[in-house]
């Protein structure tokens, strides 16, 4: 009698089988969520312990916002539904960015810094974000979510090949040193009271890295890739959920079995140590950084109210305005919670509602408990220091595989636009994408302006969303836009 008065979102399970399912939540998010700290750590060049730190940053701060989120505290934060939450690829290009502005420790305070002041801005604007879904109709979260993954495609290569495509060439340093010799040799046998002539060196001469490219290391990059595809193919439910994550297993198997991958640094790891605050020191705040991961979060909190609105539908609980809200906001206290403990934006992601329609569980506790796991993964620094250890032709062939699912979702949702009715919607999809691509084809397109100005038109990503917006404001205005189909296309992201 009392068992059936209670809404399977707040039933209690065993505790045995609460852990079983728990971990079935933590394995499907797992691959999406170590992806971030390792593309962002890498494009800072911290070290390899610095990397790893940001690693168990990031998976403590995805149990702790889990557990917030799931559970509920106050009546201002959690939606209190099984959302597991976790960095989310649609700051990556931002914050890449600003890693490339200023490396290092340096640049982390400032990514930081920028983190903690959009999530208080975040949070105050979870209220309002009903009025705001009007700014993104499908013609512009399409193009968004598309550019996102077109921009992370970039990395994936870039892991499957060695390193970014600068990479793949190195100054033949004998052979320059030879020319300039040659000609200042040249210059000073010219006969005497005759003008020197001048030194014509011609192109400097450049080796390839033998690094890059290396066949074998391509090889095990396809062969993760092959493992995914065929357990996408033939795998079932949970398998196939986890095809990535296996992917990497099997990646890092054969990269050990070939003396390519060693556990060295995950010897060196401690067991069990601490996440703190402020790990890279004092954060630092740039009015610009701020607004424009302010910009992404609201991308994101659109995201987020499409699953939280699907999560409804799947677990037949009805939402109140309240609620979403409490949710929304969850998504800026997350925010703030990952700056102030060294890690990024946080997010529900999306294939953990997938999980829950799969596997029928409703109950929000099967996240707390998967919140628990996440917490203890964050505390074993042998954990991440293993992860950390993954070679990066071993995540090139997964990464292939999650960042063009994102760009795919992004083309998903732009099928359901209206082109042949609208044609000003092609106007809008093809100059957002082409201001997206501006900073990939030219990476350099900046230099000539304001240096403050950088980490706002360095992302691509940050380009096609304002593009998009101001086009469609511009072409369809504001008044009367489907607010429900806004809704409906943010139910189709996939961006984790």
């Amino acid at each position: 009698m009392t068992s059936s008065a209670v809404h399977p979102v707040d039933e209690k399970l065993p505790a045995g089988r609460l852990a079983a399912l728990g971990l079935q939540h933590v394995l499907v998010m797992y691959a999406g969520a170590i992806a971030v700290p390792l593309i962002v750590g890498r494009a800072l060049k911290l070290s390899p312990e610095q990397v790893a730190l940001l690693i168990s940053a990031d998976l403590f701060c995805c149990g702790l916002v889990t557990l917030i989120q799931s559970l509920g505290f106050t009546r201002w934060f959690g939606i209190q539904l099984p959302v597991m939450m976790g960095v989310t690829f649609a700051a990556v290009g931002p914050m890449v960015a600003m890693a490339n502005a200023t490396p290092g420790p340096d640049g982390a305070r400032a990514i930081f810094g920028a983190i903690i002041g959009a999530g208080i801005l975040s949070m105050l604007l979870a209220p309002v974000m009903g009025r705001l879904l009007r700014f993104f109709p499908p013609v512009v979260t399409g193009t968004i979510i598309a550019v996102i993954g077109i921009s992370l495609m970039r990395v994936g290569v870039g892991w499957a090949l060695g390193g970014p495509a600068h990479l793949a060439q190195s100054v033949d340093l004998p052979k320059l040193v030879a020319m300039v010799d040659g000609a200042k040799a040249a210059a000073a046998s010219a006969a005497p009271g005759a003008s020197a002539p001048a030194l014509k060196l011609g192109p400097v001469p450049m080796v390839n890295n033998p690094g890059y490219g290396a066949l074998d290391n391509l090889a095990i990059a396809g062969f993760v890739l092959l493992v995914v595809l065929l357990l996408v193919k033939y795998g079932k439910g949970f398998i196939a959920n986890i095809a990535v994550l296996l992917g990497l297993v099997a990646g890092s198997v054969l990269a050990v079995g070939l003396g390519k991958m060693n556990f060295d640094k995950v010897g060196h790891a401690a067991w069990l140590d601490v996440v703190t605050p402020f790990a890279f020191g004092t954060p630092t705040f740039d009015g610009l950084m701020i607004l424009t991961m302010t910009l992404v979060m609201i991308v994101v909190m659109i995201e987020s109210t499409g699953m939280f609105l699907a999560l409804s539908d799947i677990t037949g609980k009805p939402l109140t305005q309240a609620q979403l809200t409490a949710g929304l906001r969850t998504d800026g206290l997350g925010t703030l919670i990952g700056g102030l403990f060294n890690t990024f934006p946080y997010t529900s992601f999306s294939q953990n509602v997938g999980l829950v329609g799969v596997t029928g569980v409703r109950s929000r506790f099967v996240c707390v408990a998967a919140g628990v796991i996440m917490i203890v993964l964050g505390l074993l620094p042998k954990m991440a220091a293993l992860v950390e250890s993954i070679p990066q032709f071993v995540l090139g062939g997964a990464g292939l595989v999650m960042f063009g699912m994102v760009a795919a979702t992004g083309i998903r949702i732009l099928a359901r636009v209206d082109f042949a009715g609208n044609r000003h919607n092609l106007y809008i999809v093809a100059i957002s994408v082409g201001m997206g691509l501006v900073p990939l084809v030219a990476p350099r397109w900046t230099q000539q302006m304001p240096h403050g100005l950088h980490p706002l038109l360095e992302s691509g990503i940050l380009l096609a969303a304002l593009t998009a917006v101001v086009l469609n404001l511009f072409f369809n205005g504001s008044q009367g836009a489907d607010t429900k189909a806004s809704v409906e296309a943010s139910k189709s992201f996939d961006a984790h």
